[in-house]
């Protein structure tokens, strides 16, 4: 029953690689869809946002702004620090749950956690494996432009604002290069699926 973090800077690939282990048959725990499910209208997490950073925060319906959160916090580093001890211990608990869930659905299951903010949150924990997906800043930079319609100065800010290639290459028990094709990718991860259960074996 491997746990297995994936991690990445933004447009490094995460999510192609995502897709195609739950191809492959793994269940893919997605960390930034847990983050959108805790902040739920009525949520104990929205309400905290709310008090901590004003009723702004909130729209008419009484969903979270996430335009104006962002604004808030973005580049303030201990405003953002706020804004973790709210969140990160209501998707600890969430994706802890879902993991569970999964493995008691079937005891054999790959369970894959989609998480860029590994480094920063969740790297102590317990994986059998971690799997970075990376690309190096200039390329993830030109996707951002191209691909996402960002500017270069806000493509910068978003990957500025990210723990650097180094940080999250260190904890890397398997690295897929997605600098190449989509195929070149897609090959990788098949590759890694393959060999799954020897490199778990060999971590552990």
């Amino acid at each position: 029953m491997p746990l297995i973090a994936l991690t990445g800077g933004i447009a490094s690939g995460k999510s192609t690689i995502a897709r195609r282990l739950a191809e492959h048959g793994a269940v893919v725990v997605d960390a930034d869809q847990l983050v959108r499910e805790v902040q739920q209208p009525g949520s104990p997490v929205l309400r905290a946002i709310a008090t901590e950073f004003g009723d702004r925060m909130l729209r008419t319906d009484g969903s979270l702004d996430r335009a104006a959160l962002g604004a808030a916090v973005f580049g303030n580093d201990e405003a953002v620090s706020r804004l973790n001890r709210i969140v990160h211990p209501a998707v600890r608990a969430e994706s802890a749950r879902r993991f569970e869930e999964a493995f008691a659905r079937d005891p054999d299951a790959v369970v894959v956690y989609d998480v860029p903010l590994l480094v920063e949150a969740r790297a102590e924990d317990p994986w059998q494996l971690i799997v970075v997906a990376h690309a190096p800043a200039d390329v993830r930079r030109r996707r951002l432009v191209e691909l996402r319609g960002m500017t270069g100065s806000e493509a910068d800010a978003r990957i500025a604002s990210q723990v650097d290639d180094a940080a999250r290459l260190a904890l890397a028990d398997v690295v897929i290069d997605t600098t190449g094709t989509i195929d070149d990718t897609l090959s990788q991860v098949d590759e890694l699926w393959r060999t799954l259960p020897a490199r778990v074996a060999a971590r552990a």
